[in-house]
């Protein structure tokens, strides 16, 4: 059975049904390259993907160490190349508790570098990672 399940909805949008849950996820493509720029464009989905992922290997590490992640949060930036479009770098700034120790600090952040997104991205795309502890 697949994981996923998609169709081509027209003008330049898809549509993925995760096979399991029965969650779906519409893509559009971005204004400055012919879309409408209403959904997600695909290469949001991969700046999403890697965000998630890290942030999902930095959470199974918390619970791991008894340690609540449940005010993180993070932004994402994406940086397209042409010539051909491609990404470029992406960029993310976690939001973690300052609370934290400075030894789960490491490890948490150690963790999320290797989460398995950030390993399966091409070594040309720029992975600038950011961690702030605030309140």
């Amino acid at each position: 059975m697949s994981t996923i399940s998609a169709r081509y909805a027209g003008q330049l949008r898809t549509e993925a049904t995760h096979t399991a849950s029965g969650n779906t996820i519409l893509t559009d493509a971005p204004t400055d390259n012919q879309g409408r720029g209403e959904a997600f464009s695909p290469t949001d989905l991969v700046c999403s993907a890697l965000g998630s992922c890290m942030m999902t290997i930095m959470g199974i590490v918390a619970e791991r160490h008894s340690l609540d992640l449940s005010s993180a949060s993070w932004d994402t930036t994406k940086h397209m190349l042409s010539d051909p479009r491609r990404i470029g770098q992406i960029d993310l700034t976690f939001r973690l508790p300052a609370s934290l120790p400075e030894k789960e600090r490491t490890l948490l952040e150690r963790a999320a570098k290797t989460c398995p997104v950030a390993l399966s991205l091409h070594p040309e795309i720029k992975q600038q990672i950011q961690f702030e502890y605030s309140a």
